[in-house]
């Protein structure tokens, strides 16, 4: 049985659980900086509550459980990405939202047209679901950095950095869910449906090829339709992560809420145990992958 999710839980609350290896540790650092649900008691938003949790990437970080029992390395934000996006810049803002100047240049991106940058806008497509009434104050969202955002990212580069000076490499899997109008929402026509699982390295840019090859490849033999960068290519995280030249791998993986979740109430499907002991073998391949790339 799980929690029920809170409309408004109070602050401050750690901005992350962090699961260490269990054993031999291997340098895979895992994180799943959108299955947050605990939501500040100071995010003032004006619409459903169900509605605005269409953005979570639920239970991501409970499908993934087993990773530490291979030798990697979990970390999970707590706190919802509708509130603060942990897979955006601090510079990806939309200054429209805000009732008075951001104090530093700001650089928004797509992700910030389409409502959801470091701070969303809107908790649907084509701004239906506006998640506020009001402005935001400067010091409103320079406290949601400070306190959530900035602590996550510290946390996950302390593991990446204490990993690749242990190993001399490192391994990194930014973790996702997407919903089954992922397309729609980003205002992509496709000529076919969404795979079950997309792996995003920006083009090969942030990781290298063999390593994502081997992935997807663990994937489709347990039957999952796999695709590479669409739509999804990666955001921020593995933007900053991946640098494959130096031996820093970062590759993301989306799965398809549907082979786990019942999207409008959320809740578990009778599907959600088979793609957890899937993503537990999964989880163990991937790891001896990263042991063959390290000195004997």
């Amino acid at each position: 049985m799980t929690s029920p999710v809170l409309p408004r839980v109070p602050t401050p609350f750690d901005p992350y659980t962090l699961r260490l290896p269990e054993g031999g540790a291997v340098p895979l650092v895992c994180d799943s900086p959108h299955s947050g649900t605990l939501y500040p008691d100071d995010f003032g938003y004006a619409l459903p509550f169900e509605t605005l949790r269409k953005g979570e990437d639920t239970d991501v970080h409970v499908l993934w459980q087993a990773l530490p029992s291979v030798g990697a390395t979990l970390l999970a934000a707590n706190f919802p990405r509708a509130y603060v996006d942990p897979n955006r810049d601090v510079e990806d803002l939309d200054a429209g939202m805000l009732d008075g100047p951001w104090p530093t240049a700001l650089a928004p991106s797509e992700k910030t047209r389409l409502g959801i940058g470091l701070i969303w806008r809107d908790a649907g497509k084509g701004g239906q679901d506006p998640i506020y009434n009001r402005k935001l104050g400067v010091a409103e969202v320079q406290s949601r950095i400070q306190r959530y955002h900035a602590p996550y990212h510290a946390a996950l580069r302390e593991q990446i950095e204490a990993a690749h000076a242990r190993f001399g490499a490192v391994w990194h899997l930014n973790l996702h869910s997407m919903p089954a109008n992922s397309y729609e929402s980003l205002q992509i026509r496709s000529p076919h449906p969404l795979a079950d699982v997309v792996l995003g390295d920006r083009e090969g840019t942030t990781a290298a090829p063999e390593f994502t090859a081997m992935v997807a490849h663990a994937f489709r033999q347990r039957g999952f339709s796999v695709a590479l960068n669409d739509p999804f290519k990666g955001v921020a995280l593995i933007a900053r992560l991946g640098r494959p030249a130096v031996r820093r791998h970062s590759l993301q993986i989306e799965l398809h809420r549907g082979l786990y979740m019942d999207e409008q109430t959320r809740a578990r499907s009778e599907d959600f145990m088979a793609l957890q002991g899937a993503l537990t073998g999964i989880s163990a391949e991937i790891a001896r992958y990263v042991k063959t790339q390290l000195p004997s």
